[in-house]
């Protein structure tokens, strides 16, 4: 999707990256048009951060611009997911509720439904703050986020059977010998555990709290940032964690939006996926580096150094690859860039789950191809 009268940082085959005002940029937008808008903005945190925290007092009332353009750019059945850190009031070791603050206002003053509350704990998280856990050691170290998961109606879209965990080794144990592992009857609890019980249905339903490490060391974002001298954004959250909620609330060929996208993770897993995707954030330089995520491990130095510097000159690097004879639209509103390598070892075909976007279907073949071969692919 190309916004009218906005002109991309850069494009890939599923997605567009924007920079400027997110507030602009979502008003542009058509109403009910967004499967699933899942981002982390900034948080209320007391020390200012480089990427422009807000204070506490005003939190609410800031991200509550955004939301509401999100509630009407959403379809029916799209959901807005959104992470926020934890923080402590101002010279005393007490938590903030401003985190909590939020989806009640969403809720009570902007018609959101609170579909599900998840907790993303983040066991590589150092201790913080400082101040009250490491110096004075008068509490636990913060290593859990607040991940609010909000419909626009009462039935966001949402299939679980997409999330599935591995089972754990006792319950293995049971579905290889039903009978004898276990007898059908009803628990202390009030469960009437059946025979239902012992079906192998591929893996275990997912809990609310998302155990995610975030300790990403390596890989072509940060190697393009080290090539071009730029620092990685500070906030990035691992990409395990958008594709948890990507897999879990939308379908092949839906859109999804991250309008504080920094690193563009989203946007990335979005890609991996087979899912159309956004990317809105106000700083050129963020997008300039997330562009390196879209490249493959065999992406040249002086590609990585071409295509930043041609974001930050103000032209639109357009990475996308020519496959499955897709339309291909041309943005407007500015020159562009075309790397010599324009895409990624994403697989673009999504062949993983056989996705193609809905757009494509009627003009594609079956096509399989393995993770060396050559990306430019052409339909006779």
């Amino acid at each position: 999707m190309l916004l009218e009268n906005h002109a991309p940082a850069y494009l890939t085959n599923w997605g567009t990256a924007y920079c400027g005002d997110s507030l602009e940029l979502l008003a542009a937008l058509p109403d009910s048009s967004v499967n699933l808008v899942l981002t982390s903005p900034p948080f209320a945190l007391q020390r200012e951060k480089e990427y422009g925290n807000k204070a506490q007092a005003d939190y609410v009332a800031w991200l509550a611009q955004f939301a509401r353009l999100v509630l009407r750019k959403l379809k029916d059945d799209g959901s807005f997911v959104l992470d926020l850190g934890g923080a402590y009031e101002l010279g005393s070791p007490t938590r903030s509720l401003y985190n909590f603050r939020v989806p009640i206002y969403f809720c009570d003053e902007l018609g959101f439904h609170l579909a599900e509350d998840f907790y993303w704990h983040n066991p590589a998280k150092l201790p913080s703050p400082i101040e009250w856990v490491n110096k004075r050691k008068l509490r636990a170290k913060d290593s859990v986020n607040t991940v609010w998961w909000f419909g626009k109606t009462r039935w966001p879209k949402a299939n679980v059977s997409k999330v599935l965990t591995e089972y754990s080794d006792r319950m293995k144990k049971l579905l290889e010998d039903p009978e004898g592992f276990y007898t059908p009857k009803k628990r202390p609890s009030g469960h009437d555990i059946g025979k239902s019980f012992g079906k192998n249905n591929g893996g275990a339903i997912p809990s609310n709290l998302l155990q995610i490490s975030n300790s990403e060391s390596n890989g072509s974002y940060l190697r393009g940032c080290k090539t071009v001298g730029a620092k990685g954004h500070p906030a990035r959250f691992p990409s395990k964690l958008p594709e948890f909620f990507i897999r879990f609330l939308t379908e092949p060929g839906d859109i999804v939006l991250d309008i504080f996208a920094g690193s563009n993770t989203t946007g990335y897993v979005a890609e991996c996926e087979g899912r159309k995707w956004m990317a809105f954030d106000e700083r050129l330089d963020y997008l300039a580096t997330s562009s390196f995520r879209f490249f493959s491990e065999t992406v040249t130095d002086a590609e990585l150094k071409n295509t930043h510097n041609a974001i930050l000159a103000g032209e639109i690097v357009d990475m996308r690859a020519n496959v499955l004879n897709a339309p291909n639209q041309q943005p407007r509103n500015g020159t562009s860039h075309r790397p010599a390598v324009p895409t990624q070892d994403l697989l673009i075909l999504a062949e993983r789950a056989g996705r193609t976007a809905p757009t494509q279907v009627a003009k594609t073949k079956t096509i399989s191809y393995s993770r060396q071969a050559k990306r430019r692919v052409k339909v006779a």
